[in-house]
Order: C-alpha cells, then sequence, then structure tokens
C-alpha cells in the first residue's frame, strides 16, 4: 500500500492516498456486499454456467443441464410437450411467456434469466 496522508480542510479530515490503493479498497467493499448476498442465500452460478450464456448458448439449455435435468424431466415439470420444450432450447421457436414462465419456474430461475 502506497503512502496515505491525513489532511484537515475547513475543519473536516480527509484522506490522501494513492489511486490504485483506493480502487483496491473499492474492490474489498464490493466483494463484501457480494459475499453477503451470498450469505443471505443469492444463488451463484459456476463458471461453466457463465461460459455457456456468455458464449451465446440458449439459457434455458445452460439452466436445464445445471439442474441435471433431462428435456423430458423439465417437459413433465412444465406441463409442456417435449418437442415445444426441444424447439425453445434450440432457437426454433421463442416461447410463449407462459412457457417461458414454467421454465424459469421449473429450473428455480427468474424469467429475466432466460432471456
Amino acid at each position: 500500500m502506497g503512502e496515505i496522508n491525513r489532511i484537515t480542510i475547513e475543519g473536516k479530515g480527509y484522506v490522501l492516498m494513492p489511486e490504485a490503493d483506493y480502487e483496491d479498497l473499492l474492490d474489498i467493499v464490493d466483494a463484501r456486499a457480494v459475499k453477503a448476498r451470498i450469505d443471505a442465500g443469492e444463488e451463484t452460478w459456476p463458471d461453466s454456467v457463465v461460459k455457456a450464456l456468455i458464449a451465446g448458448e440458449n439459457p434455458a439449455r445452460v439452466f436445464r443441464k445445471h439442474r441435471g435435468m433431462t428435456m423430458a424431466e423439465l417437459a413433465e415439470k412444465t406441463g409442456l410437450s417435449q418437442p415445444y420444450v426441444s424447439e425453445i432450447e434450440t432457437g426454433k421457436k421463442a416461447g410463449s411467456i407462459e412457457a417461458l414462465k414454467a421454465i424459469a419456474g421449473a429450473l428455480m430461475i427468474s424469467l429475466d434469466d432466460l432471456t
């Protein structure tokens, strides 16, 4: 850590430090906020899920596989036909809002996670 100087201007105390040290402090604060959300029960995604989504893979398929479900199991849990689920996963059909809500519910994710 670089040199830290305490200064007073008009009766108020300030700390002067190198910008890199300040950025490190912000990272620590951000990390603590993320840890608090995780400790409160917010789910995180493994690297493989994040990479698949970034690569443009279909979110329904990515999250289904992450949950360890077959397409038949997802279809059964959602009340949708397996061919319809397949068409959504392959991008042949966008899926109705009702279908996407059912898929999100079955996969325990938000509807936003599918878009």
